[in-house]
């Protein structure tokens, strides 16, 4: 019997094991900051409530979307992560995971989400969602990336997209508004990577992948960075300007902004891999934090009134 005890605990373990390399392959936090915009997207798409069973049909099917193209990603980009330190831990550089089954888990998690997209949501999310995954497992993985420095300018429109397909599984149409929120993460993704790039140059030349610091140097991706930045900051003011967001989203904003600027013009000025981190880092939760500021500003009149009633 404790032998046999034993042997469940060890499959037990087994599973568990097999069960976090394949989560690993979704690339789980990039696909929750995914889901996430997808999500205020949505919300941002409609004055009152989004309906319950779109508000999950669509982030699941969103999201398995998203798992499969960083799947595939993870299958077309194999041998250059097996050299980058960066990516040495993933599940197919380790040979704890075959492409054969790196490829089968992307195509069962991809007609899995456009079923449910298809079926439940609406035929223009399903297209789009599609578009955006081959966009980014094909074309910027398979080509892009190695094809030039404007790689992750050209591809992040893949990246851009789940608001809009937030949007899109509401309403069933994409509106000027939805390609805003598209527009914020299309010039936000440049200076996000490439202080990302800055200090992985040496990791990037090694493997052959043009990007910025790679082709055109350090001071020239500084430059780019603090350009891109600063047309970002312009670009965020936009929902204010077309009164899409309130006073309460600018003034959230500005912050965000100031804090970006400072550290990329500290990076333009004088270069550390420490600050390119700090950059990089910094860039993800400014990111999460103005969708944040959106979706509360959306909601600013519904919470005040809750408050009020609370406190009175």
């Amino acid at each position: 019997m404790e032998e046999l005890g034993v042997n469940v605990d060890s499959r037990k373990r087994q599973l568990w094991a097999l069960f976090r390399e394949y989560l690993s392959l979704t690339k789980p936090r990039v696909v929750a900051l995914i889901v996430f915009t997808a999500i205020v997207g949505m919300f941002l798409s409609t004055p009152g409530a989004v309906p319950i069973n779109i508000l999950i049909l669509a982030t699941l099917g969103i999201g398995l979307a998203a798992g499969s193209a960083a799947s595939l990603n993870h299958v077309l980009d194999q041998k250059a992560d097996a050299i980058m330190a960066r990516t040495q831990h993933r599940p197919l550089p380790r040979g704890e995971l075959s492409s054969v089954e790196a490829i089968s888990f992307a195509v069962v998690l991809g007609v899995i989400s456009m079923g449910i997209l298809l079926i439940w949501v609406n035929m223009l999310t399903a297209v789009l969602t599609f578009l955006s995954l081959i966009g980014y497992s094909v074309i910027y993985t398979m080509y892009l990336k190695r094809a030039t420095p404007q790689n992750i300018v050209i591809g992040g429109a893949a990246g851009a997209a789940p608001p809009v397909l937030g949007w899109a599984a509401v309403t069933g149409e994409v509106t000027a508004h939805s390609l805003l929120l598209f527009l914020i993460i299309f010039v936000w993704t440049p200076p996000h990577f490439w202080a990302l790039a800055l200090y992985r140059e040496k990791e990037y030349a090694k493997v052959n992948i043009p990007m910025l610091p790679v082709t055109h140097g350090s001071q020239f991706t500084r430059l780019h960075i603090l350009l891109y930045t600063i047309l970002l900051v312009a670009i965020t003011v936009l929902p204010f300007a077309t009164h899409m967001a309130g006073y309460l989203y600018l003034s959230g904003v500005l912050i965000l902004n100031t804090i970006f600027l400072y550290y990329a013009w500290k990076l333009y000025r004088n270069y550390s891999d420490k600050l390119s981190r700090k950059l990089f880092t910094y860039s993800i939760q400014y990111l999460a934090l103005l969708f944040g500021l959106l979706l509360l500003d959306h909601y600013r009149v519904f919470i005040s009134e809750a408050l009020q009633s609370a406190l009175y």
